[in-house]
This record gives structure tokens, C-alpha cells and sequence, in this order.
């Protein structure tokens, strides 16, 4: 990905890379426009968690205009599932998708996706796709159990080289197609970190696969079936 390119933004640090993206498209930028970033101060997750991303991740935006409303449940789901076949590629070991938005190599969170919607009445006007990738930056000690980077799985492995392979997916990802068409939801299942999990809240039962609108279902301990479309689940074993 060339820096030179006239909608690609490189910012040494900034709060967060989809704020800038949200004033650049206040401001008329075009669909596919990139922010990129080594570091952010405010980056954050989905539910407004802190996203911590130091010096040496891949902490990149893009912009993206739909011409009609799509759930960003749907987009996300969307995103990760380029993202994990051309990270699989790149590290050459298996990515998997942990529901809604989570990246994952081994058993350890390795990025994240916020796709963030905003209106211009009843009509979308566009949508900030933001991803973090760990690479060769420093995670905080109280994340090492549930989280690693890449360098860790391929060491020495390019910032660059990641970059490269994540911004062609942000920029051609379907805005337009509101829901999961089954191809899509067939490849989610193969990378399903959490189907057959058990599950302990909100509800208690068995994690299955995603619906057509991203919701994930859960077949409860009763024999009732659920699908969860938001929220933290706690799986049986975990705090």
C-alpha cells in the first residue's frame, strides 16, 4: 500500500484512528479513505472498552459509504472473515473468528474489529471500520493469558506486510449486502472459536453457529434455542 496515496492518512499518534476517520468523512472524504497509525492514546473496543495499541501494531481505519443501512453486526462478522484468510496466509497458522468481533491464533486474542455506524437521518452515511492487529507491540502484563501478537507466532514478521494485507480488505468489503449469505456464514462456522463451548450467561447452554444477521445461537441447557445479537458472554470455567 503506497503511503503516497492521496486517501491514506499517517499519523505518528492520534486518539483514536475511526474519530479521524469520522471527521475526514464529515468533511466529504470518499469511500476507501485510510487512517493509519503507530500509535493511539484513546484507541478503543466494541461496549467502549479501552483498546490499548502501542508502537508496534497495526492500528488502522477506513471509510466506507453504503448506499443502504447494514447492520454493523453483519459488517463485522464480514471484515473478520478477510482479515483471518489473509492473516492465515501471511503467519501461515490458523485464525480464527471469536464472536462478534475478535481475531484469534492459539487460544489468544490477536485483534479486534469496531465497525461504527453514523446517519444522516433514516439514510446511512457512512461507516468507520477500525481493526488492531497485534504485531510486535507490547501488550499489558494483566493481558498476556488472553492475548498475543503475531511476532510472537512469526517473529520479525513486517508491520508493513500486515498493513498491506489488511487494507485491501477494509476497502473492498460488501457494505451493500445486509445480511450473511450462506458461503459467508459456512466460513464463519469453519473458523468458530466458540462453537461447542458451553456457556454459562446470559444464557446457560451450547454455542452453535451465526443466523444470516450475525446473531450467534446457543442451544440452552433445556433444550431451547437462543440467538445472542450483543453483549459479554461468560463461558462455563471462566470468571
Amino acid at each position: 500500500m503506497a503511503l503516497m496515496d492521496p486517501e491514506v492518512h499517517v499519523r505518528a499518534t492520534t486518539t483514536s484512528t475511526n474519530d479521524d476517520i469520522h471527521r475526514l468523512a464529515e468533511a466529504g472524504a470518499p469511500d476507501g479513505t485510510v487512517v493509519m497509525a503507530d500509535a493511539m492514546t484513546a484507541g478503543r473496543g466494541s461496549r467502549g472498552r479501552t483498546w490499548h495499541a502501542e508502537l508496534g501494531g497495526v492500528w488502522i481505519s477506513v471509510l466506507r459509504r453504503p448506499a443502504a443501512s447494514i447492520e454493523t453486526a453483519v459488517l463485522s462478522l464480514r471484515v473478520g472473515l478477510g482479515l483471518a484468510a489473509v492473516l492465515q496466509q501471511l503467519v501461515g497458522h490458523p485464525v480464527a473468528l471469536k464472536w462478534p468481533n475478535d481475531l484469534v491464533v492459539g487460544q489468544r486474542k490477536v485483534g479486534g474489529i469496531l465497525c461504527e455506524m453514523r446517519w444522516h437521518g433514516a439514510r446511512p452515511a457512512w461507516v468507520a471500520i477500525g481493526v488492531g492487529v497485534n504485531v510486535a507491540n507490547r501488550l499489558p502484563d494483566a493481558m498476556r493469558h488472553t492475548a498475543t501478537t503475531l511476532a510472537e507466532v512469526v517473529p520479525g514478521l513486517s508491520l508493513v506486510a500486515v498493513r498491506d494485507a489488511v487494507i485491501p480488505v477494509l476497502r473492498t468489503v460488501k457494505v451493500d449486502d445486509t445480511v450473511l449469505d450462506p458461503l459467508e456464514i459456512a466460513a464463519f462456522d469453519r473458523r468458530n472459536w466458540l462453537r461447542g463451548r458451553a456457556l454459562r450467561a446470559p444464557v446457560k447452554g451450547t454455542i452453535g453457529g451465526i443466523d444470516q444477521s450475525g446473531g450467534l445461537e446457543v442451544t440452552g441447557t433445556d433444550g431451547t434455542s437462543h440467538v445472542l445479537r450483543a453483549g459479554d458472554l461468560i463461558l462455563s470455567g471462566t470468571a
